[in-house]
């Protein structure tokens, strides 16, 4: 058996209750509330390892990392809920090494793993996007790009570097920002004001053109790639990077916390630091 790692960085936040479901009638319950027939993922979404029948305690966190997955072992979860799971469309396919060691653990301790990607990002009230508008304070009233993921809302910034400052605020680490430039590309300072938001969480940069094409003056996500800074400066929309997992946060939690409410079980969501 793999042993557990002595600290595993996690923080907690627990709900406790005496109710039990079986694995089936939570399985339904995530695919009620996510509906993830309608989406085209990148992995599958639903239950991804099969554990024990009843289920008491649910887990809920972002990645099925070994971290993850051991911190659930020591709050003796029967399930873990996450954003990322642990199968994805294109990866190799042998079970060694990192994929062994987690796939060990949750079957020696017979943990049922759900795993939720893109139906976690969408929905309209509990998932990623939805949370993170309600961590900013804002409240989205359209939606844009491919599988309409992305979320969009007015706002009032004086400047660009307002809205940075804001983000960095509400989630407690530093973004990074390019601002809009001239019409010649050229960085110019972000004096314009923000009226019009844009942001979709995670991995989301390839978004940017239909944010801009949405009629944003910002858009926000986790990462950004080598191109986005040279649209922010061409196009004058800016650009914030808030962090992946800075971003994603807030889904799991929101939708485990729902569905244990709903059937009486005990829920604890548990943070895993990371600094993407």
């Amino acid at each position: 058996m793999v042993g557990l790692s002595p600290n595993v960085g996690a923080r907690m936040a627990r709900h406790n209750s005496g109710m039990s479901i079986h694995r089936s009638q939570l399985l339904q319950a995530f695919d009620s509330l996510l509906q993830p027939e309608r989406f085209k993922d990148y992995g599958p979404n639903g239950l991804q390892v099969e554990g024990k029948a009843e289920i008491r305690r649910v887990v809920s966190g972002v990645t099925a990392s070994r971290a993850l997955i051991e911190a659930a072992i020591a709050a003796q979860a029967d399930a873990i809920f996450v954003h990322h799971g642990l199968f994805w469309r294109g990866q190799d396919g042998r079970v060694t090494g990192w994929m062994k060691q987690r796939l060990q653990l949750l079957l020696a301790h017979d943990i049922n793993l759900f795993a939720y990607h893109l139906p976690l990002d969408a929905h309209a009230e509990l998932g990623n996007n939805a949370q993170l508008g309600r961590v900013l304070g804002w409240a989205a009233d359209a939606r844009f790009g491919e599988q309409d993921l992305g979320f969009a809302a007015p706002v009032a910034f004086d400047n660009a570097q307002a809205l940075a400052d804001h983000v960095a605020k509400a989630l407690g680490r530093p973004v990074t920002l390019v601002p809009p430039g001239d019409a010649a590309g050229d960085a110019a300072p972000p004096q314009r004001p923000v009226r019009r938001v844009a942001w979709c969480t995670g991995g989301a940069q390839g978004y940017f053109e239909s944010a801009i094409a949405a009629g944003a003056d910002a858009f926000i996500t986790g990462e950004i790639s080598e191109p986005q800074a040279h649209l922010a400066r061409e196009m004058g929309v800016s650009f914030i990077a808030a962090g992946h997992h800075a971003t994603e946060r807030y889904g799991a939690p929101a939708v485990t916390a729902h569905v244990a409410g709903q059937w009486g079980l005990s829920h604890q969501f548990i943070e895993i630091d990371n600094p993407a």
